[in-house]
């Protein structure tokens, strides 16, 4: 095979002989498309290094041929040298396109109306919502199918008719030959643009489109537990194809608001109580709100700021699954301000108590002197 003397696959690839699999099929993956005639407006010396870099992958991502590649060289596996032995390309062919191309040179034709693109709407949800799920509604302007014509783009009372270009193939191949073997590439009828049939009288509401513009609304049914960024896939409720053409996907991306109660983290929530200094000394229950309800906790004698209450299962429910999350509730303990002169003393008193030393600050002469009175 004398067109593979002296050729490096490794620099074919542009990659180092100590390349893994994954690099390899992505610098192919970069060089094929780089590279295809199809992009190359069938220029010559693209499609002669394109069938070179689909020879160097072909080899190169078989570890068996890779490994007598870098023992013997191009002729340990296209020649007869050491270990060498000939292979027919073509087998590996259609999977190489399969893998970079969509089955290109492989498929049938492209024969029938073409489906509508995709479209894509936002949706604003309350922080509960998001939590236990809503039905909400959206409306939305899209193409939609005309009623008039039914979507076929023809005026009523007439047809579509075959197109003379492709004959109703929806398509134009070109084959050509090469190492690798036959390669057939297809392309949309430039006429029909794919849909394999034209409309002599088009369809005046809509133009020959077979679809107009409209609005429509429709009640979105968002599952529990979605979060901000979340997006929901509507199949067929998207944009109508042309001329009778399958609808696309609507995809809604969601948008949630914050709540200043809460904080999510993954399925669980976290919330603040806050607490008076005395409570937090002696004990109590206190209510806070929740996901579901207004609660009661208790907080423990002794409790300081910054202790974390978990209630299990108050949190988020599980997207995908049962349960839900937990809710930590962040104890906050409120140190008293705007004492009046009688709570004053009942600290001072407790200071006393305790054996705690209280310094006088600025401007507190009063406090302070009642202080030293009752430490006398």
């Amino acid at each position: 095979m004398a067109a593979t003397d002296g050729l490096d696959l490794y620099a074919l690839l542009g990659v180092a002989h100590e390349a893994s699999d994954e690099e390899i099929k992505r610098a192919y993956r970069a060089k094929a498309r780089e590279l295809h005639p199809d992009a190359n407006g069938g220029d010559a010396a693209a499609e002669a290094r394109f069938k070179e870099v689909s020879l160097a992958y072909e080899v190169l991502r078989d570890p068996e041929r890779r490994g007598r590649y870098d023992r013997f060289g191009p002729e340990g596996v296209f020649g007869q040298g050491p270990g060498g032995m000939n292979f027919n390309f073509e087998a590996g062919l259609s999977d190489i396109f399969e893998a970079f191309f969509g089955s290109m040179g492989t498929r049938g034709g492209r024969r029938g109306p073409m489906p509508g693109s995709d479209a894509e709407i936002g949706l604003r949800l309350s922080f509960i919502e998001s939590v236990f799920g809503a039905e909400k509604e959206i409306s939305v302007r899209l193409p939609v199918g005309c009623e008039v014509c039914g979507g076929s783009g023809a005026r009523p009372g007439t047809q579509a008719v075959t197109c003379p270009d492709c004959q109703g193939a929806g398509e134009t191949r070109r084959i050509r030959q090469s190492l690798l073997g036959q390669v057939v590439t297809s392309v949309a009828c430039g006429r029909c643009q794919g849909l394999g049939e034209l409309t002599p009288s088009p369809c005046e509401s809509c133009g020959g489109e077979g679809r107009r513009m409209d609005h429509r609304t429709f009640t979105v049914d968002v599952p529990a537990g979605v979060e901000d960024g979340s997006t929901l896939r509507l199949a067929d409720r998207g944009p109508a194809g042309p001329r009778g053409g399958p609808n696309g996907s609507l995809f809604v991306q969601l948008e949630v608001e914050t709540d200043e109660r809460f904080q999510r983290m993954g399925d669980d929530v976290h919330a603040q109580v806050h607490v008076a200094m005395v409570q937090a000394s002696l004990g109590a229950r206190v209510s806070i709100d929740t996901l579901d309800e207004p609660t009661d906790i208790a907080v423990d004698v002794g409790t300081q700021s910054g202790h974390v209450i978990r209630l299990k299962g108050g949190g988020v429910p599980h997207l995908r699954g049962r349960g839900r999350g937990d809710l930590f509730v962040h104890v906050v303990v409120d140190t008293p301000t705007e004492l009046t002169a009688k709570q004053q003393e009942l600290l001072v008193q407790l200071a006393a108590e305790r054996g705690e030393e209280l310094t006088s600050l600025e401007g507190t002469d009063g406090v302070f002197s009642r202080i030293r009175s009752v430490f006398g």
